[in-house]
């Protein structure tokens, strides 16, 4: 087991150094100008694949990385660039985190890299999971997908809605009900391989924030795919399926193994948004100056400024510790990875608030970068489980009580 350490390695602050650079000179000049277009930045993809940033060579290295920390410091200092953009960018890794959680080794090796494409030509992917009914309530999913013994295949339908990357992937990866009888145990995943007939996009959304993110609806009407597209194989689908009927519990859910891991990673990206913002009012307090002196020396400005920094760093500590967790695949028996989303979520939504008030009107408009950034923190307590769930998976776990 690879220890808990608060302190980065030599290579790991390394790669923070470059990523920042990256998230300094290209993602940040471009963040505005892509807010406003609302549409996917495929020369920033590209810019990222250029230089290895976006590859399966560089996820595959993340998720060898021991101490779980790859990818949190990572996604951290891209979303002090921008989190829309980063989203654009890293959004793949949720449907490569669906692949891995859930496939065979076989599978793995041939679909994840599809998801990224090459740097000359960059691709991105889609977890399909959320359903215009089924939101936070994943065991109620309505899409369906019915094995055909005769050909073995799947025929897939139903919609999903407010999935990143959506309709534009050239990788979806479809969680679907092949026994709804059995709720949430009655799942499996599907990879929909790019130009399937009978998957569409359907509406494309406009969102409040993270608006460089292509967030879509995807639409299957009869989709058919073959067995090999079953995430895990027909035999091991079987096998937890007489499992789940017969009453025995299983921990394998495919939609859930695939948040549990990914949690850390969101409350990483929520933190980035909260650093930007509690840097740039930092600067901003130490430089606008109101009654003869800078406002930062007045009592109320810098305790914000003091709050902002301590609750940036727990938020840090808890997601450090959930990744960690999950590379030493450990289970987080006491909702930890809900722990670090919930609280990252929470920060940035408070202390991007609060640079808007040390700001002033100049918070409010889109001049200064600190509306924008409150703009996209809101999401982080919606997405990937809402603070409500959160706090109900950490209260269930603490407890141990199946509370509503």
């Amino acid at each position: 087991m690879e220890p808990f350490s608060l302190s980065l390695s030599e290579e790991q602050l390394e790669l923070r150094a470059w990523v920042h650079e990256f998230a300094e000179k290209t993602v940040r000049p471009n963040a505005h100008e892509w807010d406003e277009r609302e549409e996917t930045p495929w020369p920033l993809i590209a810019e990222a694949a250029k230089i290895g940033l976006y590859s399966f060579d560089f996820l595959a290295n993340a998720y060898a990385d021991k101490t779980g920390l790859t990818l949190p410091i990572v996604l951290e200092e891209m979303c002090w660039g921008d989190a829309g953009i980063t989203l654009s960018i890293f959004g793949s890794t949720l449907a490569v985190a669906g692949i891995m959680a859930n496939g065979s080794p076989e599978q793995i090796g041939e679909w994840v890299p599809q998801c990224f494409g090459s740097a000359d030509e960059p691709a991105v992917a889609a977890f399909c999971v959320t359903e215009p009914d089924a939101g936070s309530d994943v065991s109620s999913l309505r899409t369906r997908a019915v094995y055909n013994e005769s050909d073995d295949s799947w025929t897939l339908n139903g919609t999903k809605t407010w999935i990143t990357n959506g309709g534009i992937s050239a990788i979806h990866v479809v969680v679907a009900s092949v026994d709804a009888s059995l709720g949430a145990r009655g799942q499996a995943s599907f990879v929909i391989p790019p130009g399937t007939p009978g998957l569409s996009m359907g509406q494309k959304f406009k969102k409040m924030g993270i608006r460089a993110s292509h967030t879509a609806e995807v639409v299957l009407e009869d989709v058919k795919v073959p067995g090999r597209m079953l995430l895990g194989g027909r035999e091991r689908l079987e096998e937890r399926l007489a499992r789940a009927r017969s009453g025995k519990s299983s921990s394998v859910q495919a939609a859930m193994m695939t948040f549990e891991a990914s949690r850390p990673l969101v409350g990483a990206q929520a933190l980035g948004i909260a650093r930007a913002a509690y840097e740039y009012a930092l600067d901003y307090a130490k430089e606008r100056r109101q009654f003869g002196r800078a406002i930062i020396e007045n009592q109320g400005i810098s305790f914000k400024l003091a709050e902002m920094a301590t609750l940036i760093d727990a938020g840090r500590l808890l997601v450090h510790r959930a990744a960690w967790m999950v590379a030493q695949g450990q289970r987080l028996e006491h909702g930890e990875g809900s722990m670090a989303k919930l609280f990252g979520g929470e920060t940035a939504v408070k202390v991007t608030e609060e640079a808007i008030q040390i700001l002033g009107g100049y918070g409010y408009v889109r001049d200064y970068p600190v509306e924008r950034w409150h703009r996209d923190a809101k999401i982080y307590t919606i997405f990937e489980g809402t603070s409500e769930i959160q706090r109900l998976i950490i209260a269930r776990a603490i407890s141990g009580l199946r509370l509503g």
